[in-house]
C-alpha cells in the first residue's frame, strides 16, 4: 500500500480509535527498536506469516532513514535452500534477549512451542510487542499490544499498514476533520475506483 492509500485509509478511519492507535504502537516500536539497535525480529504463527508487514517495515526502514526497522522474518517452515530474506528459522528466537525486539502478528491463537520460545526471548531481555486478535496468553506475554478484535471496523492487515507507515514516520500529520465514517469510506472507494486522470 502506498503512501496516498494509506493516507486516504487514515482519512477514512479518523474520529475512530484505529490511527491513534496504529500511531502509539508504532511510537513504541521506534522507540524500542532505534535506540537499542539489537535488531527486529518479526514472527506470525504457523498458518500466518507476516511477510507482507515485513517487506513494508524495509520499505519504511529506508525511506525514513532508521535501518533498525527493517526486520528479520522469522519462519515456521525455513528451508536452507531458501532466499536468506526467509531461511531464519525459529531457531533465531532462541538467541533474542536484551536489546532485541520481538515483534509477534498473531491473528487467532499461538501454539504452545512459540508461546514458550517467546515466553524465553522476554525472560532473557527481549521487549515483546504484538499485533493480535485478542488472545489473552499473546497479551500477557507481551509489553505492548495493538489488539483488532473480531467486529471492528478494521482488519489485522489493514492495522498492519496503519503501524508500518506511522513507524518510519517522522511527523505526526495534521488533523482531520470529523466526517461520518460511511462518508469517508464512499469517498475513499470513489477515489481508489476513478480511472487516472488523462494526460494530454
Amino acid at each position: 500500500m502506498d503512501a496516498v492509500r494509506v493516507a486516504l485509509l487514515r482519512e477514512v478511519l479518523a474520529g475512530t480509535e484505529w490511527p491513534g492507535a496504529a500511531r502509539r504502537f508504532a511510537g513504541a516500536l521506534r522507540s524500542s527498536v532505534v535506540p537499542h539497535r539489537g535488531g527486529l525480529l518479526l514472527v506470525g504463527t504457523e498458518e500466518y506469516e507476516p511477510w507482507h508487514l515485513a517487506a513494508h517495515l524495509v520499505d519504511e526502514a529506508a525511506w525514513s532513514g532508521l535501518p533498525e526497522l527493517a526486520p528479520t522474518l522469522v519462519r515456521h517452515r525455513a528451508r536452507p535452500d531458501d532466499p536468506a530474506h526467509l531461511a531464519v528459522g525459529l531457531g533465531r528466537l532462541t538467541a533474542a534477549g536484551r536489546g532485541t525486539t520481538l515483534l509477534m502478528v498473531v491473528p487467532e491463537r499461538l501454539d504452545a512451542g512459540l508461546l514458550q520460545r517467546v515466553h524465553d526471548a522476554r525472560r532473557a531481555g527481549a521487549t515483546v510487542l504484538s499485533l493480535d486478535g485478542g488472545d489473552a496468553e499473546v497479551r500477557g506475554l507481551a509489553h505492548e499490544t495493538l489488539t483488532v478484535a473480531e467486529g471492528a471496523e478494521v482488519d489485522l492487515d489493514t492495522v498492519q499498514h496503519l503501524v508500518s507507515a506511522a513507524a518510519g514516520e517522522n511527523s505526526l500529520p495534521s488533523p482531520r476533520g470529523s466526517r461520518r465514517f460511511r462518508d469517508r469510506l464512499s469517498d475513499l472507494a470513489d477515489r481508489l475506483t476513478a480511472p487516472p486522470p488523462a494526460r494530454w
